[in-house]
């Protein structure tokens, strides 16, 4: 059935939003003994099931840090595939209690679609990757270009603005999965591909020569992205908010999954807190007091969580950079817990 008006169709995901959020995210995934988790369809380094097809990644291991924190075990999330296009509206209907779905956070986005964004996971930009064959410097160099780009994504409209306002000409080459897009840039359907920068460093390794392309110098976005739950949950949206806040103070404070049992007997009064040994944070967040210690035992904290998926021992070699920590020359930055 088509609607002819997309008023109508906000109206009726509104609705959909709404009654699934009043029934309690948190009391459907204690009940279900189960976290429902929407991730890419493969992106390696942030959601991409390994050769034994398990999910790994910065985007997985979030998902993996909530069912920690909620059911006590980092294995109880069921993983959920998406494109683009597919990504809201499974969310919207209920279909998953969490995208975790490199999801770049807009005003459109976080006031249209009954969805809110729980942080941020990782601050991206979009950028532009080319054959070195072309032999160019700069993406201004690529006027009337075919470019490669995944539909249903903020790209879109970034790649129309660049190219607009620097009075040059393209051609879109339009896939509905980033792994189409490798795909048709592999085999010269286009003459550059566009995405977030941390996507085309992913994107890279697929390539059966990774050397043969190149990322440029030009990053025309913000794109940060991040964790995404439907509005009318607060409850759920606090323990996404915190969850990804406890990930960040961990780092902060040195905690680690390989301290986090010593750190159960600091008197420092920050780690005391953390643990759960004083104010019941967990409990203001209706969860268990120990929801903080499972999430960095299990998970790790976030600067465990980027080096092993993303970071320089990684086939995609990201430094750390905007992600690296408020007091280490970044911009990640938590709110404190207490």
């Amino acid at each position: 059935m088509k609607y002819k008006s997309l008023g109508i169709l906000t109206a009726i995901a509104a609705v959909a939003t709404f009654s699934v959020a009043s029934a309690g995210t948190l009391e459907n995934v204690k009940k279900k003994d189960l976290l429902t988790c929407g991730v890419s369809t493969g992106l390696p380094g942030f959601s991409d099931p390994d050769k034994n097809k398990k999910w790994t990644g910065l985007d997985a291991d979030y998902c993996k840090a909530v069912a920690a924190a909620v059911l006590g075990d980092a294995n109880k999330v069921k993983f959920v595939p998406l494109t683009a296009k597919e990504r809201f509206t499974a969310l919207q209907s209920g279909e998953i209690d969490i995208l975790s779905r490199n999801t770049t956070w807009t005003q459109t986005r976080d006031t249209s679609l009954g969805l809110n964004f729980a942080g941020v996971t990782y601050y991206d930009g979009q950028g532009f990757m080319v054959s070195k064959k072309l032999g160019v410097k700069s993406a201004k160099e690529l006027s009337g270009a075919a470019v490669c780009i995944q539909a249903g994504t903020t790209t879109e409209l970034n790649l129309a603005d660049y190219f607009r306002f620097n009075n040059m000409k393209y051609k879109s080459v339009v896939y509905d999965t980033s792994d189409q897009t490798i795909k048709g840039f592999e085999a010269g359907r286009c003459d550059m591909l566009t995405s977030d920068q941390s996507q085309l460093y992913a994107l890279m390794t697929k390539l059966k020569d990774p050397a043969s392309a190149m990322v440029l110098p030009e990053i025309i976005s913000k794109e940060p992205l991040g964790p995404v739950v439907r509005q009318g949950d607060d409850v759920w949206f606090n323990i996404n908010k915190w969850t990804l806040n406890a990930l960040i103070n961990a780092e902060e404070m040195g905690i680690t999954s390989q301290n986090i049992n010593e750190k159960k007997s600091s008197k420092d009064p920050s780690v005391m807190r953390f643990v759960g040994k004083s104010k019941n944070l967990g409990k203001k967040i209706s969860l268990d007091n120990s929801w903080a210690v499972n999430i960095i035992a299990q998970v790790g904290n976030y600067g465990e969580i980027f080096e092993r998926n993303v970071g320089k021992n990684t086939p995609l070699k990201i430094a750390r950079g905007l992600n690296a920590l408020w007091n280490k020359g970044g911009i990640m930055y938590a709110p404190p817990m207490r």
